[in-house]
């Protein structure tokens, strides 16, 4: 995909605007050449290559995660970032052991992935029943004597949206559809993957069991699969093998965070992506992608900091969480043990590494011309304002903004993002360095505003 950059004769067109009229001298001008320094070249692809090249995946918990931490750490004292900090937390460590599934009777292996957090079978595996629902609400209205003893299967129908809003209308049917069909007593629950592609590649993803409910084995389905398994639904009975294998046991992760110092103490703007994992494929879109958007950002930044002196007034904050992708883990530990600070803005880079399409901001209201001002920057990189004022942040930006935080979203295409998401797929092949570049050049010019002024902007 080509990106547009309008010429600097626009730009000073949009500066011009009265909305602007108010900002420091200087800020804005500084913003756009940071801007266009990053989308010239940055070291984002780099970054990326190198962590999923020589790391790879990075499963909670697990000494590939650490290995994750420790290339982090690396990075950003070569990029010149300072107060290098891991923060360790604990969790429930999960691998997912081998898993099998075949319809009894035919000679179908299908291509199934555990669920994170789910519950293993016997040895031997299991051989049952097959309850077949249409979507998670025809689930939840079965008598629980239709479920017992069987192997559930929840089918849906996830469609391709630009903003990834269909993966949550169908998130639950994997956050929560395990877990009842442990209340209901189902001997296993297969789910129709939360995908938008048609390979044989299981999507897979964590799953919650609420405390007092023993974890069932439940594993997601290649979209080819999910719909073979339907169609032999429909036909008639049809009975399942079924072996799942994995383990838990206690664990360990950990958030990483470096910082451009500003020049006044206390207040700070966080910017990061999540550095932990799924183990399938690289980690590439999901969130290898948000990590080297994040560091490069800062390292554009950096180097205007070292060539200009030109400081910002509130300090920068490059966060990489852990443990993202079994509950948000390593956010909600960030956020209470940061509760006590002047954190005014936080954003995350969660979605990919293709084009930012929309900004939009939580914030107060007299925090709103800055994003104003940001709009005007971020308009020449093909990006619109959202001017809700109901954003969300990324997953571990989440509860951040439940404290007060003040949350900046640049919103990523994710037209194709659930075709590779929590795949074998997730692979450095799938990225287009062009929108990658432009993701960077829009988080250093947007983070450089945020961190240069001076207007409040938590929401409490």
């Amino acid at each position: 995909m080509r990106l547009t950059v309008l010429p600097l004769a626009a730009i000073g067109i949009m500066l011009a605007q009265p909305a602007l009229a108010q900002a420091p001298a200087g800020r804005i001008e500084t913003a756009a050449k940071l801007r266009d320094a990053a989308l010239a070249g940055n070291k984002a692809y780099g970054l990326l290559a190198h962590l999923t090249d020589t790391v790879g995946q990075r499963l909670a918990g697990t000494e590939a995660e650490a290995r994750g931490r420790a290339w982090a750490k690396a990075q950003m004292a070569q990029l010149g970032l300072v107060n290098i900090r891991e923060e360790a937390f604990p969790l429930t460590m999960w691998e997912r052991g081998q898993a099998r599934a075949t319809i009894v009777g035919s000679n179908h292996s299908l291509a199934v992935a555990a669920l994170g957090t789910s519950g293993a079978t016997p040895a031997a595996g299991i051989t049952a029943p097959v309850a077949c629902f249409a979507n998670l609400a025809a689930f939840r209205a079965a008598p629980d004597a239709a479920v017992k003893g069987r192997i559930v299967f929840i089918d849906h129908r996830m469609s391709v949206t630009q903003d990834g809003s269909s993966y949550g209308v169908n998130g639950a049917v994997r956050r929560a559809g395990p877990a009842l069909g442990a209340q209901k007593g189902a001997a296993a629950v297969l789910i129709r993957s939360l995908g938008t592609d048609h390979h044989r590649n299981p999507h897979t993803g964590s799953t919650s069991f609420p405390a007092g409910v023993t974890p069932i084995p439940a594993l997601a389905l290649a979209l080819p699969d999910a719909e073979l398994l339907a169609r032999r639904c429909t036909a008639g009975p049809v009975q399942m093998q079924l072996l799942s294998t994995p383990t838990s046991r206690p664990g360990q992760s950990a958030n990483v965070t470096a910082e451009i110092p500003g020049t006044v103490p206390g207040e700070v703007v966080v910017l990061g992506g999540h550095l932990d994992s799924w183990d399938l494929g690289q980690g590439v879109f999901d969130d290898g992608a948000g990590v080297a958007i994040s560091l490069a950002a800062a390292a554009t930044i950096k180097a205007h900091v070292d060539a200009t002196g030109q400081r910002p007034r509130r300090t920068i904050r490059v966060v990489l969480w852990g443990a993202e992708e079994f509950g948000l883990i390593g956010g909600r530990a960030y956020a209470a043990a940061h509760k006590d600070e002047q954190i005014v803005l936080a954003g995350e880079s969660d979605a990919g590494a293709d084009r930012i399409f929309q900004i939009d901001s939580r914030v107060a209201e007299a925090g709103l011309p800055l994003f104003a001002e940001m709009a005007g920057v971020l308009a020449p990189l093909g990006i619109d304002a959202a001017p809700t004022n109901k954003a969300g942040g990324g997953p571990d930006v989440g509860p951040l903004a439940a404290t007060g935080v003040g949350v900046i979203d640049l919103s990523q295409d994710m037209t194709r993002y659930f075709d590779v998401h929590h795949t074998p797929d997730d692979t450095l092949d799938k990225v287009d360095r062009a929108q990658l570049d432009q993701n960077v050049a829009a988080w250093a010019a947007a983070m450089w505003l945020a961190a240069t002024d001076d207007r409040p902007l938590r929401t409490k």
